[in-house]
């Protein structure tokens, strides 16, 4: 069975038109060996993809190739350096696993070719020398045998300039695969490392979407591309050099080595920082994705506020940014290229004259062909060829130093390339180091029947890679917050003491939420808790997510559909689920079970939030965590029978809300009273205690109440002074 990234490949199978749906459905399947097979559709055919995910062991060995360097050398100046050669070899090393990896195959089938291009183009220069003689001394069956070899070398030379393209092409697709493989893996990472949700506050990398998309790409497109770029002019100038050589004689050749030199130190000293520059313009780019990103994903909570004007500013400083910039390497390049341009094609074309006159003024005259004076057979004399012959080397040393110019030129243009290679590779040497740089949550100490918080800590997370971002890695602000938010805690919430968190605005109840579910490590003291998955703790954000994918996956989310055929579930229980959280006319409305839409947009507000509830119901967790308002968009009566249903399947709530109506539903209460020490109280519902405190808060309320008439009658003084006339609402 052929394999290659890891990826094995099955023969196309037919299936019955239940077994393709099934398999459409599945989309994937895991193997007992720790692979996944993947099914792909196509025309009523399924193709089995069998992808062997990278060991954990690889991860860990990846880390020592991918150090966080501090320091990195981005200058004014061209970036070559030491640094930029070891984070290049760690990419490589990376991409190119072993010899006998079909990347190196690659590499080696298009060098192959490439030797084979130079030799072509050796044997097309000595052969359009002959043909030329021949033309020149009219001899018309050598011109004839000159023009067919000229054919059967056309054969071979336009097959391997396309191999070549083919070549290149094919290389950095599987770099490409081999590389993003390989990010996936490590950034879309389980607990306890989560390195994608820690890389942006932990890691200080912003927009790694551009990281992973465009820059992996781009670089890999520029590596492939300069290995055929260098590989092949540098083959050409040493091959062309060798047989011009046998016509220049030392002097030729000597002054055609000092031209090389002299041309490297030309270009050499007036190259710009190509290498920072591409490194400037990859970060912008990502900022302006972002931001049209942003725009889409945040497009109705814009389109209320009617913010469409400001966001176009936001994107088109941006996109000036990001146009400024390119325009200022515009104009760089200008004076660069008038350069390169001048050495390359006229000063090494003047040079070229000079080099080809030597065979010809300074050696003395060659005879090709019969040189005899002798009769022929119809009694004429055969003339002198060596006008022929000085035409022959002329046109075959002009072809050979057009190559070689042209060699040099594509290897004074390499090197701009590689200059930018060096700011692509820093941005993915950037990335793979700091995802593996981001160390795993501390775990919690596993507690089967409750959630226990001893002397815990509740802090925002700081900054813990330094330097992964090269363009901040001097920058000493933005390192995080470490302070605290809440005083330690000294909590346990055994199952069926529900929990109720709440508190003013911004006073660390969502922070709780956090540490509770593992996504923030705590600060000092231990916390125990059933262990992870979605049988122990599981939280229904604020933000309701909807996956892409079918219906029946927005519900059983994480789970995939193999996941839930093992478990034994049908889809009348998810019909049961849908009846409890009133959304029972979804599969009919929708179009059924297996329907794909875009369902961040399909559903509404509350709908959405109450397949968050659906989701927390199919699992059945033994605690449950509802972030804060995560049912504010749901009524009031629905909102009860869910947190009743939820309570009657067994599963613990630990609620976070600003709402005293959900104080009901929970038999314990956490307040933040958000002083500057962070302080908080805990409280049994239903006490004499919590019920002073109920009655203190609705005293206060009907205390301003009283004081109602006072103000409206002010409102209506000053609005007869200012002559103008108001409506007051009619409370009930």
């Amino acid at each position: 069975m052929p394999k290659f990234f890891g990826v094995s490949l099955n023969p196309v199978s037919r299936l019955s038109p239940t077994e393709f749906e099934a398999a459409k459905q599945e989309v994937y399947r895991k193997e007992r060996d720790g692979s996944v097979s993947l099914f792909v559709p196509f025309r009523g055919r399924i193709a089995k993809v069998r992808i062997d995910p990278i060991k954990e062991s690889t991860l860990i060995k990846g880390a020592k190739l991918f150090p966080i360097i501090r320091s990195v050398n981005l200058n004014v100046k061209a970036s070559i350096d030491a640094v930029f050669m070891k984070q290049l070899g760690s990419v490589l090393r990376l991409a190119f696993r072993n010899w006998r990896s079909k990347e190196v195959g690659l590499v080696v089938l298009h060098s192959t070719f490439l030797v084979l291009r130079t030799l072509l183009s050796v044997y097309v220069a000595r052969l359009d020398g002959r043909i030329v003689r021949d033309l020149v001394s009219a001899d018309g069956p050598g011109f004839l045998r000159g023009l067919g070899w000229w054919f059967v070398l056309a054969v071979p030379s336009s097959y391997t300039n396309s191999m070549l393209r083919h070549l290149q092409m094919k290389l950095s697709l599987s770099l490409r695969t081999r590389l993003t493989r390989y990010a996936h893996d490590l950034y879309l990472t389980k607990a306890p490392y989560l390195r994608y949700y820690r890389v942006g506050l932990e890691g200080g990398l912003d927009g790694v979407d551009q990281y992973i998309t465009s820059d992996i790409a781009s670089f890999c497109d520029s590596l492939a591309a300069l290995y055929g770029n260098t590989m092949k002019p540098f083959l050409d100038m040493f091959i062309f050099t060798v047989q011009i050589s046998r016509s220049l004689g030392l002097l030729g050749s000597t002054l055609l080595w000092g031209n090389y030199l002299l041309t490297a130190s030309i270009l050499r000293a007036v190259t710009p920082a190509f290498a920072r520059m591409a490194a400037v313009e990859a970060r912008l780019e990502g900022e302006y994705r972002g931001g049209v990103a942003r725009a889409g994903r945040e497009a109705e909570e814009i389109a209320f506020y009617n913010g469409g004007s400001t966001e176009r500013d936001i994107l088109w400083k941006a996109y000036s940014r990001l146009m400024s910039h390119v325009n200022t390497i515009a104009k760089i390049r200008i004076a660069y290229e008038w350069t390169e341009d001048f050495v390359i094609k006229y000063l090494w074309s003047a040079v070229g004259y000079c080099l080809i006159s030597i065979p010809v003024l300074l050696r003395p005259t060659r005879h090709v062909g019969i040189q005899a004076q002798g009769p022929l057979a119809d009694g004429l004399l055969r003339p002198n060829d060596s006008i022929a012959s000085r035409t022959e080397d002329y046109i075959s040393n002009r072809r050979l130093l057009i190559s070689i110019a042209d060699a040099g030129g594509r290897l004074m243009y390499a090197y701009k390339d590689l200059l930018e290679l060096a700011g692509l590779t820093t941005r993915v040497y950037t990335l793979l180091s700091t995802l593996h740089a981001i160390p795993s949550v501390k775990e919690f100490a596993d507690s089967e029947h409750s959630i226990r918080l001893d002397n815990v800590g509740v802090s925002v997370p700081e900054r813990k890679v330094r330097g992964a971002n090269v363009f901040e890695a001097d920058d000493a602000q933005n390192h995080g917050l470490n302070g605290g938010l809440v005083e330690p805690l000294k909590l346990t919430i055994r199952r069926g003491e529900h929990l109720m968190i709440t508190g003013p605005n911004g006073v660390g109840k969502t922070a709780i939420a956090r540490v509770i579910a593992g996504l923030w490590e705590t600060t000092g003291g231990i916390l125990s808790r059933p262990s992870r998955g979605a049988k122990g703790v599981f939280v229904v954000p604020q933000r309701s997510y909807m996956v892409v994918g079918t219906l029946r996956d927005q519900i059983t989310y994480p789970h995939s559909y193999a996941d839930f055929k093992a478990s034994g579930r049908t889809d009348e229980d998810l019909m049961e689920i849908l009846r409890r959280v009133h959304l029972a006319y979804l599969p009919e409305r929708e179009g059924g079970w297996t329907t794909q839409k875009e369902w961040r947009d399909v559903l509404s507000g509350g709908e959405k939030q109450r397949m968050g509830m659906a989701r927390l119901f199919y699992h059945s967790p033994k605690f449950a965590v509802l972030d804060v308002e995560c049912t504010s968009a749901v009524s009031t009566d629905v909102e009860g029978l869910m947190y009743q249903h939820a309570k009657d399947l067994g599963i613990t709530l630990i609620t976070v809300s600003h709402r005293p109506s959900l104080i009901k539903y929970h038999s314990r209460l956490l307040t933040l009273k958000g002083d500057a020490s962070g302080s908080w109280t805990e409280q049994q519902v239903g006490t004499a205690e919590q019920n002073l405190s109920m009655d203190k808060e609705i005293a206060a309320i009907e205390a301003n109440l009283a004081e109602v008439k006072h103000w409206e009658a002010r409102i209506k003084e000053i609005a007869a002074e200012l002559g103008v006339s108001v409506k007051l609402p009619k409370l009930d």
